[in-house]
């Protein structure tokens, strides 16, 4: 499985402001139901930002996409999409012993 922060970021396009609210309630739903099957781990609302910081758990860039744009309130929204690793899920000296290998 993959980690991946997500900053997601209200950006109505094509609809009133007062519509995005409205709506608003259809992506928090969506989102729960994702926190609920563990797929988001993390879930935090950006103060001041209009926006929230998600970890999502996912097998792969492409369900991760998925998971995003199925969000009913996506095209209203936009994504900071970054990678994450565990602590230990990497040798953090790896390069240097590669280098000195060369």
């Amino acid at each position: 499985m993959a980690l991946f922060a997500v900053l997601a970021t209200q950006a109505p396009s094509g609809i009133s402001a007062d519509e995005f609210r409205r709506r608003l309630p259809e992506g928090f739903a969506y989102t729960g139901g994702l926190v609920d099957k563990g797929v988001i781990k993390h879930n935090w609302v950006r103060v001041g930002a209009s926006g929230g910081l998600l970890i999502y758990d996912v097998a792969s860039h492409e369900e991760l996409l998925a998971l995003l744009y199925g969000n009913p309130v996506s095209p209203h929204l936009r994504f900071e999409v970054i990678p994450l690793a565990e602590p230990g899920g990497f040798d953090p000296v790896a390069f240097e012993r590669k280098a000195e290998g060369d």
